[in-house]
């Protein structure tokens, strides 16, 4: 092989490692497909069930709504006039889609000051953290994917304060994460993955 040929083939596969894959898994209906094609995802939501005591269905269907399990998902660009970019609606982004001030509060608290929202590890552990800061100032308890939802969506005092009771539409999406919780939990058990 020519040096030039080895050259080109090592700068493809330098750039190759360094990437990261932030497409969704295929079927997203299926929890057992997910965590098959995704073994690192499953282990990431275990350990935050470990750390936490937050249950790996509750974790990916929150994940699931948020972001589709897209590692660098990110919100809309709103447009003026229908053409003049304005900016992302919100500074979401990642698997969680945590905003950037409680993604800096999560880094200072747990002093994990490297974690990244587009790592399914850091994402993962920063819903645990979140979701206890919830059970802790909101009493929702930790397996009730529809209140979680809701905190998680409205912020604490905003859930303490009940600004999703003039949101019915996000009272359906808090549902459809409490469904889709108990899907993927039954799914899980069936394929022994729970």
């Amino acid at each position: 092989m020519s040096r030039i040929l080895r050259a080109v083939v090592l700068t493809l596969l330098a750039a190759s490692c360094g990437s990261g894959n932030y497409t969704a898994p295929r079927d997203l209906e299926n929890a057992c497909a997910i965590v098959a094609e995704r073994p690192h995802y499953l282990r990431a939501m275990k350990r935050t069930e470990r750390r936490w005591g937050v249950p790996v269905h509750v974790q990916m269907a929150t994940i699931h709504q948020e972001s589709k399990f897209i590692g660098n998902a990110r919100t809309p660009v709103q447009y003026t006039l229908g053409i003049i970019p304005m900016g992302r609606q919100s500074s979401a982004y990642g698997y969680s889609q945590a905003l950037d001030a409680t993604w800096d509060e999560y880094r200072q608290s747990s002093g994990r000051r490297r974690a990244q929202r587009d790592d399914i590890d850091d994402a993962t552990d920063f819903m645990g953290w979140y979701m206890n800061k919830t059970r802790d100032r909101n009493r929702i308890a930790l397996n009730d994917a529809f209140n979680q939802y809701l905190a998680y969506h409205e912020g604490h005092t905003g859930y303490a304060r009940g600004s999703y009771n003039g949101k019915p539409w996000l009272i359906e999406v808090a549902q459809r994460v409490s469904t889709r919780a108990e899907y993927y939990r039954g799914q899980l058990r069936a394929c022994g993955r729970a």
